[in-house]
C-alpha cells in the first residue's frame, strides 16, 4: 500500500482540483501569514485567562500558570527538528493538514484537562502542533521564491503576522468576559480549521516529487554534528536564546503584571498591543536600516541599547516599588523597540554559515535557542512576584551575558567606526 500520508495529500488534492488555478501572489502571502498567525494567536489570546485556568484545573500559584505559555513555546521550537525534514520527503502539504489535527486534538485536551499537568501537555502539544504549518509556510516561500524577491515577500508577511500580537490579546479578553476560558481554545481550534480549508481548497503543492529526499532520522544527527562545528552559529544562537529568554519572561508574566500587580485587568490588551507595535515598528524599521549598517552593527548597537535601558531600571528601582504605569512603559518600550532590531539579525547570523543545510540548520538552531530560552524564561519568571524588578534583572543579566559571548566571540563587536557583516 502506498505511503498513507501521501495518499491522504492526493485524495484531497482530488478531491478539489480548484487549487489546480492561478494563485495570485497577494493571496499567497495572506495564506502564509494566516498560517504564522496560528502561532500568535494560540500564544496571545489566552494571557488574559492565565489565571482562571490555573484556578480550573488546581492551581493556586501564578508563577506555575507561566508554564501555559513557556512549554507551548518549547513545543514550538521542538515540532521542527522532526516537520522540516520529513517534509522534504513527502512533501509539504500533508505535513500542515497534520499539524492542524494535532493542534485541534491538542485544544480539546486543554479544554478537559482537570489537573495541571495534563493542560501544560496540552499547551505542549498545540506548540509542537503549530510549529508544522509555522515552519512550513517558511519553506513554501523558499520553494517558489529566492533571493531578494523572497525576501520582499518574507518581510510582506512578516508585517501582516505582526498584526496579530496587537489584537489577539483583545480578542482573547472579550471571548473570556462573553463565554468564558474554554471558549478560547474552541476559537482557536475553529480558526485552525478554517485556515486549514482555505490551505487545501487554495494552496499548490510547492514541492514537486523530483526534488523530495528521502528521510532518514540519521540526517539529524548529522546536522547537530555539523551546526555545532560552525562557532559563529553557535555564537548567535545563544545569544539569540538568551534574548528570547529574557522576552518570555514577559510573555508568560505580562498578565501576572498587568493584572495582578497594577489592577489593570481591563488594560491589560491595549498595554500587549502598544509593546507589540513597538516590537512590530522596529522589525520593520530594520529591513531599510540593515541594508544601510549591516546585520552586525545592528545586533551590537541594539544589544547595547538593550542592555543599557535594563540597567538604568535596576539603578532607580532597586528595592523600591514598582513606578507608575507610565515610567513602566516607556521602559518596556524601550526595551522592546531594541528587541525588535535583534531577533531577526541574530536568527540570520546564526544561518548565514549554514545555507547548505538551510532548513535543518534551521530547526536546529530554533530547537538550541528554545531550549536556552525556556530555562531562562521559567527560572527568572519565577521570581516575579510582587514587583517588576525580576524581569528587568532578567534583561540586564542576559544583555551582559551576551554583550560578553560577543566579546569573546567578536572582540570587535563593539567598535561602531567600520561596518561589520
Amino acid at each position: 500500500m502506498a505511503d498513507p500520508i501521501q495518499w491522504l495529500s492526493t485524495e484531497l488534492d482530488y478531491l478539489w482540483p480548484v487549487q489546480e488555478k492561478a494563485q495570485s501572489n497577494l493571496e499567497f502571502i495572506a495564506l502564509m501569514a494566516a498560517l504564522m498567525s496560528a502561532v500568535a494567536l494560540a500564544l496571545d489570546a489566552l494571557l488574559p485567562a492565565l489565571d482562571l485556568i490555573g484556578i480550573a484545573v488546581g492551581n493556586q500559584d501564578p508563577a506555575k500558570n507561566q508554564w501555559l505559555v513557556t512549554l507551548f513555546f518549547l513545543g514550538i521550537g521542538t515540532g521542527p527538528l522532526l516537520f522540516g525534514p520529513v517534509s522534504d520527503s513527502v512533501g509539504r502539504k500533508p505535513i500542515v493538514y497534520i499539524g492542524f489535527a494535532l493542534f485541534i486534538a491538542a485544544s480539546f485536551l486543554c479544554v478537559d484537562a482537570r489537573s495541571l499537568d495534563l493542560m501544560l501537555l496540552g499547551r505542549f502539544l498545540q506548540g509542537v502542533a503549530l510549529s508544522a504549518p509555522r515552519t512550513i509556510s517558511i519553506a513554501m516561500i523558499r520553494d517558489k521564491f529566492s533571493g531578494d524577491y523572497m525576501a520582499r515577500i518574507m518581510s510582506f508577511v512578516t508585517v501582516v503576522f505582526i498584526l496579530v500580537p496587537v489584537v489577539a490579546p483583545a480578542l482573547g479578553k472579550f471571548i473570556l468576559d462573553f463565554h468564558g476560558w474554554k471558549a478560547i481554545f474552541y476559537f482557536q481550534a475553529g480558526f485552525g480549521v478554517l485556515i486549514a480549508i482555505w490551505f487545501w481548497k487554495r494552496q499548490p503543492e510547492t514541492l514537486l516529487p523530483r526534488n523530495r529526499v528521502t528521510f532518514r532520522a540519521s540526517k539529524i544527527v548529522y546536522g547537530f554534528r555539523e551546526v555545532l562545528q560552525y562557532r559563529k552559529t553557535i555564537l548567535y544562537t545563544l545569544v539569540w536564546g538568551m534574548v528570547t529568554g529574557s522576552f518570555l519572561v514577559y510573555l508568560s508574566s505580562s498578565q501576572q503584571i498587568f493584572e495582578n500587580q497594577y489592577g489593570l485587568s481591563e488594560l491589560f490588551p491595549y498595554f500587549f498591543a502598544a509593546l507589540a507595535i513597538t516590537i512590530g515598528g522596529a522589525t520593520f524599521m530594520n529591513g531599510s536600516l540593515v541594508v544601510r549598517f549591516g546585520m552586525g552593527r545592528m545586533i551590537s548597537a541594539s544589544l547595547l541599547a538593550f542592555t543599557l535601558t535594563a540597567l538604568v531600571y535596576v539603578g532607580l528601582f532597586a528595592g523600591k516599588p514598582n513606578p507608575s504605569i507610565g515610567i513602566l512603559m516607556l521602559f518596556l518600550c524601550l526595551q522592546f523597540f531594541a528587541i525588535g532590531f535583534l531577533f531577526g539579525n541574530l536568527r540570520a547570523m546564526a544561518m548565514e554559515p549554514l545555507g547548505h543545510i538551510a532548513g535543518l540548520g534551521a530547526a536546529i538552531t530554533g530547537f538550541l535557542a528554545s531550549l536556552l530560552s525556556v530555562g531562562i524564561g521559567s527560572w527568572i519568571g519565577s521570581l516575579i512576584g510582587e514587583t517588576v524588578l525580576p524581569l528587568f534583572v532578567g534583561f540586564l543579566v542576559c544583555g551582559i551575558l551576551s554583550m560578553g559571548l560577543l566579546l569573546i566571540g567578536r572582540p570587535g563587536a563593539f567598535r561602531f567606526k567600520t561596518t561589520q557583516t
